[in-house]
């Protein structure tokens, strides 16, 4: 089998790193908002992350089709040391405003790491796509191991809890973006000008919508589950040990499955890939509303997180295969748009629905979109090719 070029485990360590930032943000944000402003606006500094990242997709891609992927890369990167060197500030002198504001600046960095996926992509071999992107993917597994390790050993440093741990999360972001000026991006692999098709061509490609709704959906119900499970392990009297564990091992498991699901696109079908995720979301909720132990929530969000990881890198490869080198850019801006919309919402959603209707009613209410995904996903893989 062709290796992979280097540049594609650069971009599996950069991920790891944008990821390391996002494990600990997705702790300690809803403490730290909680804390500062109480319960209801928890998880406002999170959808202000979200909200940035959504705000700038399209800005990014613009920018890489104009300046290339590798200064855009480094840019982003940057910007997010910015944030959480602003966010220890903010955490230090007890400024809930400033949090929120350096939440969003961490958002432009995230808005950036989505692009990994399909850089490694552009620059993979033939026929080696799915690999690629599901390779990038591993780099979140050791961001599951890094996050809350740096939590556990730093939470309790400095004038207030958390502040260290986002001073070294910005030097993480520093770190990535030297890996990013390290790549090497061949120019064929940058967006390219060329031709384009119409609207119309895209408007009547089922496999081009349902890529893009799988991903915003399952990306969406995953989050918010996974945003208001702090939350309610709280609720339920567990400590933040206990949350971050659960957590940690949710990360896990979203991106362990990556070492081999490029390979079962490769075999399945990314429509396959796709379904047997949006199942295993299900077989999540069923978990979540047997109870409430530390058991329960734990294989709940493990299974939720390989199930996200089939449903992501399944919809990320069918993406890529409806696009030609012209239209990469904005079809990818496009979707991640959609996909972050949906985060965003969700994530605001999480703390005020945990607090008002409980943790079972708000899995009750996330099976009737995860029945339409998994349809959906199914109709598609048996559904004969045009």
């Amino acid at each position: 089998m062709t290796p992979l070029p280097p540049t594609v485990w650069l971009l599996a360590l950069s991920q790891a790193l944008a990821m390391t930032v996002v494990s600990l943000t997705l702790s300690a944000s809803a403490w730290v908002g909680s804390k500062l402003a109480g319960p209801d606006w928890a998880t406002l500094p999170l959808a202000a992350q979200y909200l940035a990242t959504l705000l700038l997709l399209s800005p990014v891609a613009w920018a890489m089709t104009r300046l290339g992927r590798r200064p855009v890369l480094a840019a982003g990167a940057l910007l997010g040391m910015l944030g959480l060197a602003l966010a220890a500030l903010a955490i230090a002198r007890q400024q809930f405003a400033w949090f929120v504001a350096a939440s969003g600046l961490v958002g432009a960095f995230n808005a950036v790491a989505q692009y990994y996926r399909f850089v490694a992509a552009d620059v993979a071999p033939p026929g080696q796509h799915g690999r690629a992107i599901a390779a990038t993917l591993t780099g979140g597994v050791l961001a599951a191991w890094l996050g809350p390790a740096l939590a556990s050993h730093t939470r309790l440093l400095g004038p207030q809890p958390f502040t260290v741990s986002f001073v070294l999360l910005a030097a993480l972001a520093g770190l990535a973006a030297l890996c990013a000026l390290a790549m090497r991006i061949p120019p064929g692999a940058l967006p390219a000008s060329g031709a384009r098709r119409p609207w119309r061509t895209h408007a009547g490609n089922p496999r081009l919508w349902l890529a893009v709704l799988a991903a915003s959906s399952g990306y969406a119900l995953m989050n918010l589950l996974m945003t208001a499970t702090p939350l309610a392990m709280r609720c339920a009297q567990f400590d933040f040990a206990a949350a971050a564990t659960v957590i940690q091992w949710h990360i896990v498991a979203m991106f362990a499955p990556s070492l081999l699901s490029g390979r079962l696109v490769q075999r399945l079908g990314a429509p396959g890939v796709m379904l047997g995720g949006a199942v295993l979301m299900l077989a999540s909720v069923g978990v979540s509303l047997r109870g409430e132990t530390f058991g329960h929530f734990q294989w709940a969000l493990a299974l939720l997180g390989v199930g996200w990881n089939g449903v992501y890198v399944g919809a990320s490869s069918l993406l890529t295969e409806c696009c030609w080198p012209a239209e990469k850019a904005w079809i990818q801006a496009g979707n991640d748009s959609m996909v972050f919309l949906g985060v965003t919402l969700m994530t605001a959603a999480a703390a005020p629905a945990v607090n008002a209707w409980g943790w079972m009613t708000l899995n009750q209410l996330a099976l009737a979109p995860l029945l339409l995904l998994a349809g959906a996903c199914g109709w598609l893989y048996w559904r004969p090719p045009a």
